[in-house]
């Protein structure tokens, strides 16, 4: 069949449910290829609805009707409708009760997407629209409501786990066993989860600040128990953090999580009974890197948090869904700040912002924080909703300060607890609990793109003052041109550095004393002059400390700048930025270079701040790790921004890389030696850090002239504790070109080969080599045994990693390009979600030189005129064209 455009959904159109449901009992008897559910809605008429005679319309896929009963009354055909996604009962009263049952096919149910059958355990995943995939029901954010569920199984599916708590159990006369869950607390279709199967668990006790007891449990396929012991510590730090910063406490006698291998997202936060992907709860030191760690950490945390902000209150419509998930992301990134470093996590999410959130903003699938309209929901999980919606709630946070931010949260929590949201509620909670005027904030919610803040500035020696010019732009993006938009608030986090590298005391016009040495500056004009008075000497400013705003900033610098700012600014975050941004600059030097015919030059500067660091032994040695890293070659395209040559890019990286490792390749080698973590691995961020630090010098030996580095790496990955060090060795080999890379990835193979977490790292450090035939052994590891195109994480570990490999992907014939087209079109087929996710590689086609914009353009093109096609790829493939 013909692709059709569906008809969009507008924000502009949302109009509130015309029925209510207030209790749903449900009972679901399960079977994997005839799963029975019984659904029975206690119904009311929404008198907000405004029309009094509208006919009960459900939502439902994927279901075989058996029968409907009103008031228990079994209706016949002609009494209801059925066609393709609902059933519509045309004369129902005002206060009536609901029952459907109907059935439905777990085992083919590939999409991962409502309840389906994976490795012999039943699962659920409702958000977005998944539980119209179980039973008839309004499947809609807005409708709330409590959840009785009676689950019915034979004794080969012994654990049968819902939301809420536990009310009975036992035993049927047929000889199946049953167990009923109830949750008092109203919620939305898509916090509905169901979970049975074989599992083994582990189970811990919390005490809540009131003193209540709370049953804590994690359940994994048999076998996995040992490795969830760091999830359940790191699940103990969120509640007891959640009740120390934002006052929150947990409100049921239990609170569940469950592990499984296939699922189509990270984890889910169903209330009472989280549901995660495996690799974000199970690690043991012998199998899990420090990043995996901290993602567990991370993970587990946001879920928690997400208790209260997305469950207790929910999105009003899927267009608020900021709401839950930027806020969330905020208070996740505000759990490891507060654990470890600080200025640390912040680099850390900064580069996830801009790796994956800016080239969104710049390119076809640009929207806003708060989409205006969509075709496919699943489509707009994206950075910009989770990562710059985080930054706006910062930007208010930093705006007001700790103590009034939490103020305007205890607003917003009282007033719409138990109710369905909206953005502009939560904004007006928390200015009226802060303080702090948020009036011009609803712009970061409608605008996209990201502004540019270029700084000028000028020192006037006879009055002793210093001018800071800011102004601010932001560039056209879909359906917004650069004319329309508004200048948008932005808090602009400023410092004045002295000749000597000090930090300058602050005044500002009007003001009485000094303040910090560090002041936010409030730019909410296009364009506004700050001036700072008593500045005894030319100063170098030091802009957007702590990154304040998810802005890019413009300023002129001359090469003394950047040394001063390399070596001495006190703010970590712009003392690691002005590395990064020095080495941009010089690379895309590089690049045109390169492109010319040329050669790269020498950047003795960039030698010299690097010395800095590995001189400074007081220094963090995860801060050092990562001031030592170079900017990567996606963020030197997004640099360069159009007509862009990944080769010449990536030629240019690997020779500066070359450049500093020869250079001070014995400062690497005596710290590689020296930050060796002493006593067994620890996760924490003393040991994690020396092991960051360890590994970034040991790229830079691998990348010197000469087999030195070869052999070190080699020797690491024989003699590894540790899955950080193993892995971080195995990949420097397999992405070098030499004699003993294929007996290294044959030996991790066989030792790893039945753990399929570990497994995904060695699929995925193949699929990232920039060597020349990649492309050619991920075409046959789709043939290895251990690899199926029915679970997500194998296939965004194999074929996901090529496709943020930016050489392979990138091959000047359009041949990755092809490989991924292709994969996107056998996975829509199966699930279109995922195929949706990996077709964003396309996004920024048009920013590619013109021979391979033309690859990209006609992959694209094959993928959108595809015969039946999805609406999740159907909306990327179109949206990137257009």
């Amino acid at each position: 069949m013909r692709n059709e455009s569906p008809r969009p959904v507008l924000l502009a159109e949302y109009r509130p449910p015309a029925f209510l449901v207030d209790e749903v009992l449900l009972e679901v008897e399960l079977d994997p290829r005839a799963t029975r559910v019984r659904g029975r809605l206690s119904m009311r008429r929404n008198p907000a609805y405004g029309d009094p005679g509208a006919p009960l319309v459900l939502d439902g896929e994927k279901l075989e009707l058996e029968a409907v009963r009103l008031d228990d009354e079994k209706l016949s055909p002609n009494r209801y409708q059925v066609d393709d996604g609902h059933l519509t009962v045309a004369d129902v009263p005002d206060a009536f009760t609901l029952e459907t049952v109907s059935r439905c096919d777990p085992q083919a149910n590939t999409a991962l997407s409502g309840l389906y059958l994976s490795n012999g355990i039943f699962c659920t995943q409702c958000e977005a629209e998944g539980f119209r995939r179980i039973t008839w029901f309004l499947d809609r954010p807005d409708v709330m409501a409590t959840y009785r569920t009676r689950i019915i199984a034979p004794d080969d599916v012994p654990v049968l786990l819902s939301n809420g708590n536990c009310v009975e159990t036992g035993r049927l006369p047929d000889g199946r066993h049953f167990a009923e869950w109830h949750d008092p607390f109203k919620k939305p279709s898509y916090l509905f989860a169901l979970v049975a199967g074989r599992l083994g668990h582990v189970e811990d006790r919390f005490t809540t600040a009131s003193g209540r007891d709370v049953t804590l449990r994690i359940f994994v396929e048999p076998g996995n128990e040992p490795r969830c012991a760091y999830a359940m510590a790191a699940l103990k730090r969120a509640m007891r953090w959640d009740e120390e910063r934002f006052r929150r406490e947990y409100d049921l006698d239990i609170f569940m999580i469950v592990a499984v291998s296939a699922f189509n997202m990270g984890a889910m936060e169903n209330k009472g009974l989280n549901v995660f992907n495996d690799k974000y709860i199970l690690a043991d030191p012998s199998t899990a890197t420090d990043a995996d760690y901290a993602g567990i950490e991370t993970v587990v945390g946001h879920e928690y948090f997400h208790n209260w902000t997305g469950n207790r209150i929910t999105c009003r419509d899927w267009f608020q869904l900021c709401l839950k998930e930027g806020l969330t992301v905020f208070r996740d990134q505000e759990f490891t700040s507060d654990l470890h470093s600080r200025a640390v996590k912040r680099i850390e999410d900064v580069r996830t912002l801009r790796a994956r959130q800016f080239p969104e903003d710049q390119g076809p699938l640009a929207h806003p924080v708060r989409p205006d309209s969509y075709i496919e929901i699943n489509n707009f999980y994206t950075p910009t909703i989770y990562e710059k919606g985080a930054e706006i709630v910062r930007m208010i946070a930093t705006l007001a300060g700790r103590e009034r931010f939490r103020a305007g949260m205890d607003c917003y929590f009282a007033r719409h607890d138990g109710e369905a949201a909206t953005v502009e509620q939560f904004l007006a909670a928390l200015a009226d609990g802060s303080g702090v005027d948020l009036g011009q904030f609803p712009l970061w919610y409608a605008q996209s793109g990201t502004p540019t803040v270029a700084a000028t500035g000028a020192y006037d020696a006879a009055d002793r003052s210093y001018a800071l010019t800011l102004t601010q732009t932001c560039p056209a993006t879909p359906g917004q041109p650069a004319e329309a938009k508004q200048p948008l608030p932005i808090p602009v986090a400023v410092g004045l550095i002295g000749p000597d590298g000090a930090d300058l005391p602050l005044r500002l016009d009007g003001e009485a004393a000094a303040q910090d040495t560090t002041h936010v500056l409030a730019l909410t004009e296009r364009t506004r002059t700050f001036r700072f008075r008593d500045v005894a000497a030319p100063p170098v400013p030091s802009l957007l400390r702590g990154f304040s705003a998810p802005v890019r900033v413009s300023a002129a610098r001359s090469p003394a700048d950047w040394r001063l700012l390399m070596t001495h600014d006190s703010d970590p975050f712009n003392r690691w930025e002005a590395v990064q941004t020095f080495a941009t600059e010089r690379l895309i030097a590089d690049v045109a270079a390169l492109r010319g015919g040329g050669a790269p030059d020498r950047h003795p500067e960039l030698v010299d701040a690097f010395a800095a660091l590995l001189g400074d032994g007081a220094g963090d040695p995860s801060f050092v790790a990562l001031a030592l890293s170079l900017p990567g070659e996606a963020m030197i395209a997004q640099a360069i921004g159009r007509d862009v040559d990944t080769d010449a890019i990536h030629a240019a990286r690997e020779n500066l890389r070359a450049e500093v490792g020869d250079a001070l390749r014995a400062a690497f080698q005596e710290t590689h030696a020296r930050a060796r973590p002493a006593g067994p691995y620890s996760p924490d961020p003393e040991q994690a850090g020396l092991r960051a630090l360890r590994n970034a010098c040991l790229a830079y030996l691998v990348a010197a002239p000469g087999a030195q580095g070869i052999g070190l790496a080699l020797r690491q990955f024989a003699e590894a504790d540790n899955m950080t060090d193993q892995i971080a060795a195995l990949a420097l080999v397999a992405h070098t070109d030499c004699a003993e890379r294929q007996a290294t990835l044959d030996a991790f193979e066989a030792r790893w080969r039945h753990d399929p977490l570990v497994l995904d790292k060695w699929f995925a450090v193949q699929a990232m080599a920039p060597l020349a035939g990649t492309l050619d052994r991920v075409t046959a590891l789709r043939g290895h045994p251990a690899f199926s195109m029915a679970n997500p994480n194998r296939v965004r570990a194999l074929i996901g990693s090529f496709a943020a490999n930016p050489v392979g992907f990138n091959a000047a014939d359009g041949a990755g390009y092809r490989f991924v087209a292709e994969a996107v079109r056998t996975l829509d087929a199966a699930n279109p979600q995922v195929a949706a996710r990996l077709l964003g590689a396309f996004k920024s086609w048009r920013q590619m030189e013109p021979g391979r914009q033309a690859h990209m353009r006609a992959a694209l093109e094959q993928i959108a005129g595809a015969q039946g096609l999805s609406r999740d790829v159907y909306e990327i493939a179109t949206r990137t064209l257009a």
